[in-house]
């Protein structure tokens, strides 16, 4: 199996689900856009796409030119070739600005270990069938998607208090995922040494935040990695 990678800084790879790639000896491509690094014009040769968050957003294309470029893969990826897409926060946001959706500054950032809960729509879906109705995750995001109401090939399949499009799909096989269900022991802290991610975590929770966040997140690892095996098993039958 080949699996395509963007990752838009380092520390943000797709975690505990690439462990659990890597043990099964997935042929993983990672392509570091913030780096410099191209994505390969032809993408026909990968199964799948992981997209990961990172530090920037969407509309930020003069400061980092490769979005557009990215933006046109992803589209390629998704909708002409109809491959399977997996994006999480950036990646999610990108996916949805790709299918006609827009990505605005949401009324109040959502940061910390919060609440997703899911819709009637997730009962017969392939990847979070076996979910919870509920579930907590670890956020860290000021944007969201909106605008997708009018697209019939989207299905909302989880929201939260602060933001409609937790989790949505286009047709059946490309998922966006606003919060990080990925995370492993070290992610906060990895992402605390971020300047963008840093600030925007102490201006909503106060000073000392990051050492509160890790203590809180770590409380909910096994649950989140219990769903990331979930997330990622089911997803290995769409591709398959």
């Amino acid at each position: 199996m080949e699996i395509i990678v963007l990752q838009h800084i380092k520390v943000e790879d797709p975690g505990y689900i690439k462990n659990l790639m890597l043990s099964e000896g997935i042929n993983l491509t990672t392509i570091e856009l913030d780096e410099g690094e191209k994505i390969p014009n032809d993408l026909k040769k990968f199964d799948a796409m992981f997209c990961m968050g990172g530090p920037m957003d969407t509309w930020m294309e003069k400061k980092y030119p490769w979005l557009i470029e990215e933006k046109k893969k992803i589209k390629d990826f998704v909708i002409n070739l109809k491959k399977p897409y997996l994006g999480f926060c950036l990646g999610c946001q990108l996916l949805g600005e790709v299918v006609g959706g827009k990505v605005v500054k949401s009324n109040s950032p959502e940061i910390g270990m919060l609440n997703i809960n899911f819709l009637e729509n997730k009962k017969n879906d392939k990847l979070f069938s076996e979910f919870p109705e509920k579930i907590t995750s670890l956020q860290w995001h000021s944007y969201e998607v909106q605008g997708l109401e009018n697209n019939k090939d989207i299905t909302l399949l989880a929201s939260s208090p602060g933001t409609k499009y937790q989790i949505f799909k286009y047709q059946n096989h490309a998922y966006g995922i606003q919060f990080h269900i990925e995370v492993k022991n070290t992610t906060v802290n990895d992402w605390g040494c971020v300047p963008e991610y840093k600030s925007a975590l102490e201006e909503q929770l106060g000073e000392g935040a990051l050492e509160k966040f890790d203590k809180e997140a770590k409380i909910n690892m096994t649950a989140m990695n219990k769903y990331s095996s979930i997330l990622y098993k089911n997803f290995k039958e769409i591709i398959l």
